[in-house]
């Protein structure tokens, strides 16, 4: 049996309405999370991010994270070790909310130990706020678990 040109047209066309319809419906079973419920309100708040970040480059030094077992071990810069620090610590997983950490300190020695999940991977983003003597320092820094 042979099948003309406008049977392989009118065939071809449906096959593309059916996968443009395929697209469509996975499309709306896709979940975006917005990163903060109230960003507008948080983005005002971004100036003292900017400023306790420049306090953090002006004080010098590195964070350095390391991985030990179930703890991300973070050693401040040697300007914290001689004072008592506090702040939070909060590990951002963009994908996920769920799978974001946060945790409050107090340190006199300039390290701090935050508990991880048992099989934690993936890209995180370690976001502290440190307050040291009443001045507050922002350190951001890329992990890979």
């Amino acid at each position: 049996m042979k099948i003309n040109w406008g049977y392989k047209i009118l065939i071809i066309y449906g096959l593309f309405v059916l996968g443009i319809m395929f697209l469509v419906f996975k499309s709306t079973q896709q979940k975006f999370e917005l990163v903060q419920k109230d960003y507008y309100a948080d983005e005002l708040k971004y100036q003292n991010v900017i400023d306790a970040s420049q306090k953090a480059k002006d004080l010098g030094g590195e964070l350095v994270t390391i991985r030990e077992g179930d703890y991300l071990k973070v050693v401040l810069p040697n300007g914290f070790k001689s004072s008592l620090v506090k702040g939070t610590a909060h590990l951002y997983y963009a994908a996920d909310a769920k799978r974001d950490i946060s945790k409050s300190f107090t340190t006199d020695n300039g390290v701090l130990n935050m508990e991880l999940f048992r099989l934690m991977t993936g890209a995180y983003t370690l976001k502290l706020n440190v307050e040291m003597n009443g001045e507050l320092y922002y350190y951001e820094q890329k992990v890979i678990f």
